[in-house]
């Protein structure tokens, strides 16, 4: 039987004629070709760069909804009003939660329900996720990114997260460190999965020999007495097999299945 992720997201509504131009210059992914009703996944940033959010916005002919699916939606909704001026054509709106259902592809296109009783037939047979196999599946995937990983101290690029980002649309809040990240290979650190049968926790070092090469961001003790997880890597150990935790642990890495390589610089 096949299986899908069907949860309820935040949705940060904005209203006015502005609302795509104000995202274009506050979000990662370039607008410009976007049309109406299709879900776009974006980012939010810091300045410098530091990866605050991750989104699903839906353009409309009267403004923009913006799904948080993974970060602190008050904290955007807080940043976002923060920045708007009359000039820019845009209000905010009233929030609520938006239930998205997803096949568990890596290729699947999300949807967003806005009648809770309505199940699309392409759902028909197929069995929701309990929170559990969806914490793991999430892990496997890497996606969405979880506190562990929004830290206040990454990047989308070192997170898999560079389908989201454009490089070429002009001026947006952390661009110019997307730009130059993307032009020198500056990713120092890059998102794996890791499978172990030993016990380790959320901040565990991870090591080759006795140099460290990461450090443990999220983990899951699975039925089989197993855990699962992901880490971040130091890049000159992305191609080791397998690392060791504080204690001894043997770790075992793999790369989660929506990994997307930061761009190679020129």
């Amino acid at each position: 039987m096949s299986m899908h992720w069907d949860e309820a997201f935040p949705i940060i509504r904005l209203n006015g004629a502005g609302a795509k131009d104000f995202l274009q210059g506050q979000t990662t992914a370039d607008l410009r070709k976007t049309v109406h009703g299709r879900l776009q996944q974006s980012c939010w940033l810091t300045a410098t760069g530091r990866l605050r959010a991750v989104l699903e916005l839906r353009l409309d002919d009267d403004g923009a909804d913006v799904l948080v699916l993974a970060g602190d939606a008050d904290a955007m909704a807080q940043g976002l009003d923060q920045v708007i001026f009359p000039a820019d054509r845009v209000r905010m709106g009233e929030r609520r939660l938006q239930r998205r259902i997803q096949a568990l592809r890596p290729d699947s296109p999300a949807a967003w329900i806005d009648d809770e009783s309505i199940q699309p037939s392409e759902f028909a047979g197929s069995r929701r996720l309990l929170s559990t196999e969806l914490e793991e599946r999430r892990l496997r995937l890497g996606f969405p990114p979880g506190p562990g990983e929004l830290t206040g101290n990454t990047n989308p690029f070192e997170l898999g997260l560079a389908q989201c980002i454009s490089l070429d649309k002009g001026c947006y809040l952390g661009q110019e460190t997307m730009a130059k990240l993307a032009g020198r290979g500056g990713i120092k650190q890059q998102l794996r999965c890791w499978v172990s049968s030993n016990r380790l926790n959320s901040g565990d070092p991870l090591f080759d020999g006795e140099t460290r090469a990461g450090v443990v961001t999220s983990i899951l003790e699975l039925e089989s007495d197993s855990l699962v997880g992901l880490a971040l890597i130091r890049r000159q150990y992305l191609t080791s097999g397998a690392l060791n935790g504080p204690n001894g642990q043997m770790v075992t890495l793999e790369r989660p299945e929506l990994f997307q390589d930061p761009p190679s610089p020129d």
